[in-house]
């Protein structure tokens, strides 16, 4: 089931956000998404985020700034069971463009974009991190 966030699921998903974080972006440091754990609670409040729950357990979310995917994140223990794409298909059902940053490293995300009907458009540099990405888009 998919449903938007709630106050009370904030803790859920941002540690769903953190684990997920630290494990596919192996190539930053653990401390740099840890040290924005509190702030990315807050900006999770603010945004539109769907969530993705299974037997009443949160295991997954998306967050929509606009056009813009913010992210899309699974618990560890339920990657590569379809929940990314169905909270994909879910956000491109309530829009007809969808963009989003990928580090270039992360090749497992960029293949699953790619599969989902994303292109490349050009490839930057992220500050923050220092990270070389790609912004990548989808629309109808």
């Amino acid at each position: 089931m998919i449903r938007e966030l709630r106050k009370a699921d904030i803790n859920k998903v941002a540690n769903i956000w953190l684990d997920t974080n630290i494990t596919a972006h192996y190539f930053i440091p653990a401390q740099y998404w840890q040290n924005n754990f509190e702030l990315v609670k807050e900006l999770l409040l603010q945004a539109t985020v769907y969530v993705y729950e299974y037997n009443q357990e949160i295991q997954g979310f998306i967050g929509l700034n606009d056009e813009y995917v913010e992210g899309i994140f699974v618990s560890d223990e339920m990657q590569s069971q379809g929940i990314g794409k169905v909270l994909l298909n879910y956000a491109k059902g309530k829009r007809s463009k969808l963009l989003l940053n990928v580090y270039q490293k992360n090749t497992r995300a960029i293949s699953f974009y790619q599969r989902e009907g994303f292109e490349i458009q050009h490839s930057g540099l992220d500050e923050a991190t220092g990270e070389k990405d790609y912004v990548m888009a989808w629309h109808q």
